[in-house]
């Protein structure tokens, strides 16, 4: 909501305040010292990291136009469908599974679907020969496994929504099903594509800051955001989805991983349900927001978040979630008076955590902490500090990261665009446009290097998050598998 957008950038405005202590700020254009030079092309770990960025942001794409099948038509894969209306020359959906018929037929319009490639099931879209260049994978996330092998083994190439799969066999599953086909995939680990952690990666790959030590790492999902997808929503019961930090952070874990470009050995978490269960609920609140006395008060009231963005003309997510057609004062007050969404925080039935932290030791000695937590102001936007032998980093999760160079005193803040200000597709700083780009020229040029977040990647990130859910419910230490462990080389 455009509400939540300006207090996002609010929250963020401290990051590049104040760097200094006394010493000298820096400026993010050539003139700064930019850290030690490193390498033999004499350029400094900023001058790289600026590069670095600036190839992502770099426009005039031009490959084939590939052809894509949307399963599961719902937000993410409205998502990256909407690359192909804003580049046509490059991406054309040309088929859609969902069993909501307003999902379908929604995307079949927009996108000029012939109804032959309409379909209720992605198995009926799979009993077809293969159709498109590839498939894009969006369904619920204990749904991923299965369509994901049966399109790969039809010779499509394969864009999955994270999480990759919500059990170590499934996970497992994919990443040799995807090789044994020899297609491409790429897991939505959409953070990884940003020009901001592009221009994190190469500070740290150019030794800007030495030897990783540690890295600190929060995500704040925000307060109404966890309300509606975790409490009231499709994420808040472990039973019909999965545990809170694969469903939400295995993003997160896959970035620290990412940056720290080394095995992970050992982890440990903490993490509970504190506040949204019934021994929370206010003295005289009512099982429905729309019939609770004290709702005017209450930071997760439905009307405020939902009716209110009505009334705003604001019919996009999180509103569209709440009824299965087009978003109106009317089908949303019906859907609050009998739906999920209209519940009492306190009286649904969802279990999983709103509050976890992770401890990871990675081979080496260095180590990483993650912290996810529902009672937030900013939402989704990660903040994150490197800390090194030789200097360290604070990112602000979009487009700031401030970088002190313990060698010579110097502070600097490299600054980068997002994405491009003509798409649309700006969620996660950015990433969703980078994420679909980049596959789009992978498939088109059948060259895997465009992808980030491949079948191995993704594995062994998801074993941290499966090692780390193991921790906290057995509050023990766990050793974290490695790809090496499943497949012997």
């Amino acid at each position: 909501l455009s509400r939540s957008r300006s207090a996002m950038s609010a929250d963020d405005a401290d990051m590049e305040a104040g760097a200094g202590s006394g010493r000298e700020e820096a400026g993010g254009g050539a003139g700064g010292a930019g850290g030690s030079r490193e390498g033999g092309d004499g350029l400094t770990p900023v001058e790289k990291a600026r590069r670095a960025a600036a190839r992502v942001t770099a426009g005039g794409e031009t490959h084939r136009c590939v052809t894509a099948l949307v399963v599961g038509a719902g937000s993410r894969g409205k998502v990256y469908a909407h690359y192909a209306v804003e580049n046509r020359e490059l991406m054309k959906v040309v088929g859609v599974a969902d069993p909501s018929r307003f999902a379908r037929e929604t995307m079949a319009r927009r996108h000029d679907v012939p109804d032959e490639n309409c379909f209720v099931s992605w198995e009926d879209a799979a009993s077809r020969p293969r159709f498109a260049d590839f498939v894009i994978v969006a369904t619920q996330d204990a749904m991923h496994a299965a369509p994901a092998c049966a399109f790969a083994r039809l010779g499509y190439h394969v864009l999955l929504e994270k999480p990759m799969a919500v059990t170590r066999a499934d996970c497992e599953r994919i990443a040799a099903t995807i090789t044994e086909s020899g297609v491409l995939l790429a897991v939505a680990h959409v953070l990884r594509y940003t020009p901001y952690m592009q221009a994190m990666k190469t500070l740290v790959d150019a030794g800007g800051i030495g030897e990783i030590v540690n890295i600190q790492h929060l995500e704040p999902i925000g307060h109404w955001h966890f309300a509606h997808s975790y409490v009231r929503g499709k994420w808040a019961n472990e039973g019909r989805a999965t545990f809170m930090l694969m469903a939400k952070a295995c993003h997160d874990v896959d970035i620290i991983r990412y940056l720290m470009n080394r095995p992970c050995a050992s982890v440990s978490s903490v993490g509970s349900l504190q506040h949204f269960r019934p021994a929370k609920k206010p003295d005289g609140a009512g099982k429905r927001c729309m019939e609770c006395s004290v709702e005017a008060s209450c930071p997760y009231s439905a009307k405020r978040l939902y009716l209110r963005a009505i009334e705003e003309g604001l019919t996009g997510w999180p509103v569209n979630v709440v009824v299965d057609a087009e978003p109106d004062i009317e089908n949303v007050t019906t859907a609050l008076k009998e739906g999920p969404y209209g519940l009492c925080v306190y009286d649904c039935d969802n279990d999983v955590v709103d509050n976890q932290v992770v401890a990871m030791q990675f081979e080496g000695g260095a180590s990483a902490t993650l912290t996810v937590v529902a009672f937030t102001e900013a939402m989704c936007v990660r903040r994150t500090r490197v800390f090194g032998t030789h200097g360290e980093l604070d990112g602000n999760g979009e487009d700031s990261i401030r970088f002190t160079d313990f060698r010579t005193g110097r502070v600097e803040t490299l600054t980068v665009d997002p994405a491009p200000d003509d798409t649309a597709l700006r969620g996660h700083g950015g990433a969703d446009y980078h994420l679909i780009r980049s596959f789009c020229k992978a498939v088109a040029t059948n060259d895997s290097t465009a992808i980030l977040s491949g079948p191995a990647d993704t594995l062994e990130s998801h074993l941290i998050v499966f090692a780390a859910e193991e921790a906290r419910r057995s509050r023990s230490v766990v050793r974290v598998g490695t790809v090496d462990d499943l497949f012997g080389d």
